[in-house]
């Protein structure tokens, strides 16, 4: 017999169980609850899950199945549309409601799911908990989503505080049976040959218990020198929870909350901190507003911007073999694990728009397969600022010089060292420069330009003159 009162628990991204809103409200309803984590087609406005990301959401949703699993519950794997398999669980268990928590990348795709299942008399109750606040709260004196960061973080501040997070729960009551399963594995998630993502598990714990892991050094280390220290790639200073939020394993408000007892410590590194959790949901009230934010130019008037494209300069790019070290440390990186440093994601997304003239778009797809926190709004919302194209950017006419960052944010080498390890004897004078080094120097540190590490593939002053001069034409 059906479990008339059974609840369907809908994960999407928030695969955890603390400060879970919709797990809450399905115990709560006092019947059995269906788990089920459900693969759907590929959506336009979205675009495709990234390959790193697929290697973190099968460790992710393997860890989340273990912990219902010990709280006497499990978790089902479905593909397809989802209001077709929700109606279908529906159907098979005579449950009559959906629990879910929002997606707000999914707003257009989510209304019509909606109206599926209304029409298939199953009621949809959703939850906040993807951002520190609901983007309908956050709201100019027009009732438009603001623009510019600076007075969305103002009226932010004017809000409550984010939600007090909700513990696990101890126990989840389950059904006698749950519906037939797809396995996780069939699903093909992981590399095999090769197998690129051999070295993630070096740096990452995917899952819940990874995330409040992360957290705990985050407080232990009282973010101190978050601020200053966040912008050297060498130094260990970021809180790397930024995966982890992206697949949900853990909320903002858990981790906003977890800081409050930092604000007599270090007031300023805390709030530079709380800024960063504030841009994401900036990001994500962009994407609300503009759900083509992938695929378009906010400012429409860079739609008419003549960019170039040189596959074998893209190549060098993906493969960090630009010539410029700092740049090439950072797309080493992030092949190595799946991650790179903040300032570096905007220096090396710098060198591709402004040094080679190619389209941010390409950039963000780049990054967007192979960054285990590939985020639908962080990361559109980021390449756009970098162009010059998107809400509240940075001029296109600021133009990184990649040997002044390195210097400036690298200026031991330390960093450059130990991902671009065929420069590691030279020089700290020359190691963001070697193209400038003497002959001697080059051969006493082994390195042969051309041949052991690239000679530049363009030259950074030639290259700012031409995107100046191809910024001019679209003003003009």
């Amino acid at each position: 017999m059906p479990d008339t009162a059974s609840a369907i628990l809908w994960f999407r991204r928030d695969l955890r169980l603390d400060d879970n809103a919709a797990l809450h409200a399905a115990i709560d309803a006092a019947g059995p609850v269906i788990p089920v984590y459900i693969r759907e087609p590929v959506q336009p406005d979205i675009g495709p899950l990234g390959a790193a990301q697929a290697w973190w959401l099968h460790h992710s949703l393997a860890a989340l199945k273990d912990k219902l699993k010990s709280l006497g519950s499990d978790l089902m794997f479905a593909t397809g549309k989802a209001d077709d398999i929700i109606i279908d669980i529906a159907r098979k268990t005579g449950a009559k409601t959906v629990y879910v928590n929002r997606a707000y990348e999914r707003t257009t795709v989510d209304r019509e799911i909606a109206i599926a299942l209304k029409d298939a008399g199953i009621a949809i109750r959703a939850f906040h908990g993807q951002l520190l606040h609901d983007p309908k709260l956050i709201r100019t004196g027009s009732g438009s989503a603001f623009k510019v960061y600076t007075p969305f973080w103002n009226a932010m501040q004017k809000l409550h505080e984010p939600h007090g997070p909700i513990a696990s729960p101890k126990s989840i009551p389950s059904p006698e049976s749950h519906p037939r399963s797809e396995a996780l594995d069939s699903w093909n998630l992981l590399p095999t040959k090769p197998n690129w993502a051999a070295g993630f598990s070096r740096h990452w714990t995917p899952g819940e218990a990874g995330a409040q892991e992360k957290l705990e050094d985050l407080i232990d280390a009282d973010l101190h020198d978050y601020k200053r220290g966040r912008d050297f790639p060498a130094i260990d200073a970021t809180s790397r929870l930024s995966p982890h939020l992206a697949l949900g394993e853990i909320s903002p408000a858990r981790i906003w909350h977890a800081t409050n007892g930092l604000a007599d410590k270090h007031r300023d590194d805390l709030v530079h901190y709380r800024k960063e959790l504030a841009w994401r949901d900036f990001c994500y009230n962009l994407l609300v507003e503009f759900p083509d934010l992938r695929t378009k130019n906010w400012d429409d008037k860079f739609d008419a911007f003549e960019w170039e494209f040189n596959a074998a300069d893209f190549s060098a790019w993906t493969k960090g073999m630009t010539g410029y070290p700092i740049v090439d440390a950072g797309m080493r990186e992030l092949w190595q694990t799946g991650y790179m440093h903040n300032r570096v994601r905007m220096i090396t997304a710098s060198f591709l728009i402004k040094d080679l003239l190619i389209d941010w778009r390409r950039g963000e797809e780049w990054f967007r397969d192979t960054l285990l926190d590939a985020d639908p709004a962080s990361n559109t919302a980021n390449w756009q600022w970098v162009a010059g194209s998107g809400a509240d950017a940075s001029p296109f006419f600021r133009i990184f010089n990649p040997i002044l960052q390195g210097e400036k944010f690298d200026p031991d080498g330390d960093y450059v060292r130990h991902f671009v390890p065929e420069l590691k004897d030279l020089p700290k004078k020359y190691i963001h420069k070697p193209f400038e080094a003497p002959n001697h120097v080059l051969a006493g540190a082994g390195v042969e330009l051309g041949k052991t590490y690239p000679k530049p593939i363009v030259n950074h002053g030639m290259a700012r003159d031409r995107a100046l001069e191809a910024y001019k034409g679209l003003k003009g």
